[in-house]
């Protein structure tokens, strides 16, 4: 009785300490059972010791239904995964997981123009050293807590960092179980825009289920224990709905190959304050959530979809294909988010013979088979430029730039604060343009662009507007030592600027001198000038 008493014990410890996941195609289930068949064997043997406790004695004879059901486990966990799931027996269905491939013309197409305003120039680095500053402010809060990893996330059509406030020890959350008291938002825009969320709508937040919880509050074993310990999870991911409420949003998944073959097949939502749980299809997700499809997941179906191209047994590595720096949350036209990245064919680490965008929610691919540099060469390059300096660039998110496909980072000094900005052409990693403002890097991008004679894309001219008129209004404007000039035209309601970069006419331009500029259509409110030509010095 005792010993059976024992048995269920360590039963429930092993299960609830390690919550494995109980359903066929699952290791952990394999090592449970083996381990609880050992104890089992061993506590049947009877060992004993003899009257002076110097040696051991074996009062039972071993039963043969344990070794042989340790035989069949060791068998689930060895031979039936070799036989279910090796890539050389299942190669086709390996190279198929990502789903269809669609073949893409321009990338620019599929990313639509943004505005100054809305780049990137927070990453995720910089956003933990914001919110730590923000914490640090206040010693009482800095000295319970910790900040928890950031994602980052659209709020109301505006890109933030969202972090969630965790207990810093065991101590710490017995002494405070109802939850941590909010959590931080950094703009990914603007890095003066950092919050604090301490309350919404006039109600304290508590951030009672976290992963540095413990027991019942623990994030995974709430969820684990209410109805999904036969379910994959994979990737817990902190974010808020539009009124700023708190939850966990857990990607679930199923095993298309034996032991192996990960596939998304929805998320549960769970309120991180009352630990309520909703569990959503792929298809009714609520438009709040930006992911579905975890990067883990994606990395490896694309791997598999570019180096099995042509079968397993590829020894010279014909048409293979591999992902360069993994993958990049980048959020396209209609405000839907994909994972970036370039693909390169294996060997080569500085040119990609083209890039794919993977809709976060319904894993929708595009492949856009255009050559161009890679991540880590397009940040060579905009470091070489600086390279007096010692600056680190950040890592680089496709944008749209007058429909040129366009890297653009930060630079950074040794203490993670951003100094300077850069703007890196992807079909050409030589077109570099720097500066200590966007603007002033957008007018350098831009110059180093038209220099370059138009060649990575042609079709850029049509984005393209050249105008005659007369100035109607002109004032100077110094910003890190260099001048700039904005105006205004007849008959176009428009505020334009340039540099001398752009001509040499700019300083000794007065109301009412005709010109002829030409300049780039965008979503700009203030748009650049790309030529300047004053009529009255001809």
């Amino acid at each position: 009785m005792k010993k059976n008493l024992l048995f269920v014990i360590l039963l429930f410890l092993v299960i609830y300490l390690t919550m494995p996941v109980l359903n066929y195609g699952f290791y952990s289930i394999g090592v449970l059972i083996l381990l609880l068949l050992f104890f089992l064997f061993f506590f049947s043997l009877g060992i004993t010791t003899d009257a002076a406790h110097k040696k051991f004695i074996v009062k039972n004879k071993p039963k043969k239904w344990l070794l042989w059901s340790m035989v069949v486990v060791l068998v689930y966990l060895t031979v039936i995964p070799l036989f279910t799931s090796a890539t050389f027996l299942y190669t086709s269905q390996y190279q198929k997981m990502i789903g269809e491939v669609k073949k893409g013309n321009e990338i620019a197409k599929h990313i639509a123009p943004i505005s100054m305003d809305k780049i990137r120039v927070v990453d995720q680095d910089l956003a933990y050293l914001l919110g730590e500053k923000v914490i640090g402010s206040q010693p009482a809060l800095g000295s319970q807590i910790q900040l928890g990893k950031f994602s980052i996330q659209k709020v109301n059509n505006e890109l933030f960092w969202i972090a969630p406030l965790l207990h810093s020890g065991f101590f710490k959350w017995f002494n405070n179980m109802d939850g941590t008291p909010g959590y931080v938002m950094v703009s990914a825009t603007n890095e003066r825009d950092v919050r604090l969320v301490e309350s919404v709508n006039g109600k304290p937040v508590r951030i009672k289920y976290q992963p540095s919880a413990y027991f019942q509050s623990d994030i995974h074993r709430h969820v684990y224990f209410n109805g999904y310990a036969t379910v994959g999870l994979e990737d817990f991911v902190f974010e808020i709905d539009e009124a700023g409420n708190p939850y966990w949003v857990i990607s679930t998944y199923k095993k298309e190959i034996g032991f192996s073959g990960k596939n998304a097949t929805g998320v549960i939502v769970v309120d991180a304050q009352s630990g309520a749980i909703n569990e959503y299809t792929i298809a009714d997700t609520p438009a709040w959530i930006d992911r579905i499809q975890p990067a883990v997941i994606i990395e490896e179906q694309l791997n598999d979809w570019g180096e099995l191209i042509n079968g397993y047994w590829n020894f010279s590595n014909r048409d293979k294909l591999q992902i360069t720096e993994g993958l990049t949350l980048v959020y396209g036209k209609n405000d839907r988010s994909y994972w970036y990245t370039g693909l390169t064919s294996v060997g080569s680490d500085e040119s990609a013979v083209g890039f794919v965008l993977v809709d976060t929610r319904t894993k929708e691919t595009t492949f856009y088979k255009q050559s161009g540099a890679t991540e880590y060469a397009a940040q060579q390059s905009a470091e070489g430029k600086v390279q007096e300096k010692g600056y680190k660039t950040s890592l680089p998110i496709p944008y749209n730039i007058n429909n040129i496909p366009t890297y653009v980072m930060t630079l950074k000094d040794d203490g993670g604060l951003v100094k300077m900005y850069a703007m890196v052409a992807i079909n050409d990693y030589t077109i570099v343009g720097v500066g200590n403002s966007m603007r002033e890097t957008l007018t350098a991008f831009k110059s180093a662009y038209n220099s370059s004679g138009n060649k990575i894309n042609p079709g850029a001219s049509e984005a393209k507007k050249s105008v005659k008129s007369i100035i109607t209004r002109i004032q100077n404007d110094v910003k890190n030592g260099n001048s700039f000039y904005y105006f205004t035209i007849k008959d176009y309601p428009s505020i334009f600027v340039g540099s001398t970069q752009v001509s040499g006419e700019l300083p000794i331009t007065v109301v009412g001198d005709s010109v002829e500029i030409s300049f780039d259509i965008d979503e700009e409110k203030i748009i650049d000038v790309t030529r300047f030509d004053n009529k009255a010095y001809k």
